[in-house]
């Protein structure tokens, strides 16, 4: 089968398209013939040596989404059959033209959906899930603060805060990327541009000062007293990503203060029964949402800006490091 594997750590230009034996799927295990795959910001860690594939996945070929039609399903797996169209995660591999992955970790392709559509949904839709809802225990009538709320993860969290009943959902990102969420019509009470000054100041006012019962970041350190600002009492904090920073020099007290909770979560590297568990979940709460109609608060889309070509990847990375995307990026592997 063809894949992309990471020669080195490096950029872009370490991708490279070679020849890789097809896997087996095991016991517990499905076999995918991969029409479409995500890009994560995880990848593009991957590929620069900071953020090594757990011991069950390939440690040179990058990818944590997919959707594509079942070929062979192995023993003890009930509730697929060969033909099924089915979209999932893994803890890498998706870059490929074949994956075996855990059958706790499908989700069947909603009939509406085409195969682009279907790969832009998994990674991004089940961390969104898990921040808010698993670990952000959100609540109706509750408020969300969304950051870097353009990106795939973000594009995702307002839609299934809307899904959730949130009362009030605000949505930070740069100017360009706002005025797109407002275009795409994605859920959205309030809009700040993270670069015209304090976040804290905009949730202050729309929240009469109440602040944000949960704060799902992707930032990190550099938000990380913004965010304290922002919380409400008992309100908690989701980290799902550092990509401005790691570390902080917190004010304890002001934790203490409000009773607030603060999570950090991956995905990527939880158990199998973990990542099946919250597969369950979305499946049952949050994927009819992809059929309901635009006019049900249920309703959920995919959020696609471009597709690459399986063979262009050191292009889509480019692309994605570039932070013009808005929503998801994608590579056909038919291509």
């Amino acid at each position: 089968m063809k894949a992309i594997r990471i020669r080195e750590p490096g950029g872009p230009e370490v991708l490279e398209l070679v020849e890789r034996d097809d896997p087996v799927a095991g016991a517990g295990e499905v076999l995918v013939r991969v029409r479409c795959a995500g890009i994560n910001r995880a990848d593009l860690l991957q590929r620069l040596g900071r953020y090594p594939a757990p011991a069950d996945a390939p440690p040179d070929i990058p990818g944590l989404e997919f959707a594509g039609e079942i070929e062979a399903v192995g023993t003890g797996v009930a509730g697929w059959s060969a033909g099924d169209r089915a979209m999932g995660i893994l803890g890498g591999g998706g870059y490929a033209e074949r994956v075996a992955v855990p059958a706790g970790q499908l989700l069947p392709v909603p009939p509406t959906l085409n195969w682009t559509e279907a790969g832009a949904i998994p990674e991004v839709f089940l961390t969104a899930a898990d921040a808010l809802i698993e670990r952000g225990r959100l609540r109706p009538g509750e408020t969300v603060l969304v950051h870097t709320a353009g990106g795939g993860v973000g594009t995702a969290a307002l839609q299934l805060a809307r899904a959730s009943g949130a009362g009030a959902i605000i949505a930070t990102a740069s100017a360009a990327k706002l005025d797109r969420i407002r275009e795409a019509g994605l859920p959205h009470d309030l809009t700040v541009d993270r670069r015209a000054g304090s976040f804290a100041d905009a949730v202050a006012r729309h929240t009469d000062r109440a602040g944000a019962d949960v704060i799902l970041d992707t930032v990190g350190a550099p938000y990380w007293e913004a965010n304290m600002a922002s919380l409400a009492t008992l309100g908690r904090l989701v980290i799902v990503g550092v990509m401005g920073g790691m570390k902080v020099e917190a004010n304890l007290r002001t934790l203490m203060g409000k009773r607030a909770t603060v999570v950090g979560t991956v995905l990527r590297a939880r158990s199998k029964a973990e990542k099946a568990h919250l597969t369950e979940m979305f499946a049952t709460r949050f994927l009819p949402g992809f059929t309901a109609p635009e006019t049900d608060p249920s309703h959920l889309r995919p959020v696609i800006d471009r597709v690459f070509p399986l063979a262009e990847a050191a292009e889509a990375h480019r692309y994605v490091e570039s932070n013009q995307s808005f929503g998801k990026v994608l590579l056909d592997i038919n291509s």
